[in-house]
């Protein structure tokens, strides 16, 4: 059995364990791989911030990423920590809404951005990639529905 990976790029290999990538073939993601941004950040410092207009999602290659709200650093309220293999911002993959969060470098960090301009290129030219990573972030977001759903439901206002 002969294995070819001289074709795959590391990055490659991290975005086929991305959920929203899973069900694309090696040569899809390569595809996709052509299209997506590279971008490195120092410790603290921000990818995006509250308020900005979302560009699209990024996926964490190597380092870590703290999603908070709140004002200065000492006073924020972190929601999410990201690491390696882990994605954030989907939303902004479908429409340009404000940031409802900061995002931040929390060590020397490396991400990939894949940003609306080029998924709607994707939707354009190539039906069976837009496909299959639209059903993947419906699905994604449909169990973040449910999780902040059953969030809310638990926290009964004391009588």
């Amino acid at each position: 059995m002969i294995f070819d990976k001289k074709n795959d790029s590391p990055r490659v290999g991290i975005l086929k364990t991305i959920p929203l990538f899973s069900q694309l073939t090696s040569k899809e993601i390569a595809t996709l791989e052509g299209l997506m941004h590279e971008r490195f950040y120092d410790k603290d410092e921000i990818i995006f911030d509250q308020g900005e207009e979302g560009l699209g999602l990024y996926v964490v290659i190597q380092g870590s990423v703290s999603i908070s709200t709140g004002g200065l650093l000492n006073k924020r309220k972190e929601l999410a920590k990201f690491g390696s293999g882990m994605f954030f911002g989907e939303v902004a993959l479908l429409e340009g809404t404000p940031r409802s969060a900061q995002a931040r470098a929390t060590e020397p960090t490396e991400l990939i951005g894949f940003f609306r301009p080029e998924f709607l290129q994707i939707i354009q030219t190539n039906r069976s990639i837009a496909a299959k990573v639209c059903y993947e972030l419906a699905r994604h977001l449909a169990q973040r529905l449910r999780e902040t759903t059953a969030d809310h439901s638990h926290h009964h206002p004391a009588s």
